[in-house]
């Protein structure tokens, strides 16, 4: 009876150890997440970043991004319950915000500042060359619209009435639109510019010059999310604070990520790219107030609520300040992710 009674004792401290690392299996299970970007481009390659260098793991994340080449079809995706965040141009957001949809909301900055250009061949060499010609941008109503709109006015055009506007859906689409003949001039953003121009082509407007204020890529999520999923989103701004530690200071790694992602080989064009774009790219994912509200002067045209809306009514600083005051920026900024990954 007594070997009996400790036989079963004994099955059943094994049966117990067994359910107790399942129940920590269980409880380490990594967490899944859906995210989604609008273009194939440097400003949006966080998400890469963090794949890469395994910081996803790291935080515990089963992350997967999807590509949706249109600002608004990425915010209609978000509020249909499609992804719990997206990394995109902001004028869909405000549009989407400034028509009621006030559960979307920025929780962090990747890019404040347009850095688009407008590139050319032949004779076109000077913005007044550009009267009557085609521009291909990637979506009518997107960043490369806005930006040659707003770059002309400065340059004391009218878009609506100097230029003619062709869509092509993303930027290699406008860079092969602009190759085979299609369009006369293209909007093209880093690396994408760069590839033009090793190709022999050059720049008629070098949008970095112009400095022009434009939420631009940010991390965009709904309100709703952040209630029913807090840790989840702070793991993941955790990850994308430790990519853009990577993204700003391992210039090696970054360049092996963006060539593997984007399909280039030349380093050349990478460096130019990366020169050109890095310099705008916000390293501690800050929201600039005055490039959402560059896109509600913009979205008030067609949406006269936009005017009673202010930046700050469409964000939510938790996470950002959370990293401020935890002094998670400052241990990211001063660990080893300088020197590699």
């Amino acid at each position: 009876m007594v070997r009996s009674n400790t036989a079963e004792a004994g099955k059943i401290a094994i049966a117990a150890l067994i359910l107790f690392v399942l129940i920590a299996r269980a409880s380490q299970a990594a967490d899944p997440m859906v995210g989604i970007h609008s273009a194939r481009v440097m400003s949006q390659s966080m998400p890469w970043m963090a794949q890469e260098a395994g910081l996803f793991k790291k935080y515990n994340l089963d992350f997967n991004l999807v590509f949706i080449s249109s600002s608004s079809i990425v915010t209609a995706a978000l509020l249909g319950g499609d992804a719990e965040m997206t990394i995109t141009g902001g004028i869909g957001n405000v549009a989407a915000y400034a028509r009621g949809s006030t559960d979307v909301v920025f929780i962090g900055g990747v890019k404040n500042t347009m850095t688009q250009t407008l590139v050319a061949g032949g004779n076109i060499k000077r913005p007044e060359d550009l009267k009557g010609k085609k521009i291909g941008v990637s979506r009518i109503g997107g960043n490369s619209h806005y930006f040659t709109i707003q770059a002309l006015r400065r340059l004391g055009m009218d878009a609506t009435k100097d230029v003619q506007f062709i869509q092509t859906g993303g930027d290699p689409e406008t860079l092969a639109a602009f190759i085979s003949g299609s369009i006369d001039v293209a909007n093209l953003t880093p690396p994408t510019d760069a590839q033009a121009i090793a190709k022999g082509y050059h720049y008629v407007i070098y949008g970095p010059d112009l400095k022009i204020p434009y939420a631009a890529a940010n991390i965009t999520t709904r309100r709703a999310t952040i209630a029913k999923r807090p840790q989840v989103l702070k793991e993941f701004m955790e990850a994308m604070a430790e990519a853009a530690k990577v993204l700003h200071t391992n210039k090696e790694f970054s360049y092996k990520v963006l060539a593997k992602y984007l399909s280039i080989g030349d380093m050349k064009i990478l460096d130019a790219a990366y020169g050109a774009e890095i310099k705008v790219l916000e390293r501690r994912l800050e929201i600039r107030p005055e490039g959402l509200q560059a896109i509600l002067d913009d979205v008030v045209k067609t949406e006269p609520r936009a005017k009673n809306i202010k930046p700050q009514d469409m964000v939510d600083r938790r996470y950002l300040d959370d990293l401020e005051k935890n002094g998670f920026f400052d241990k990211v900024w001063g660990g080893p992710l300088a020197s590699g990954c």
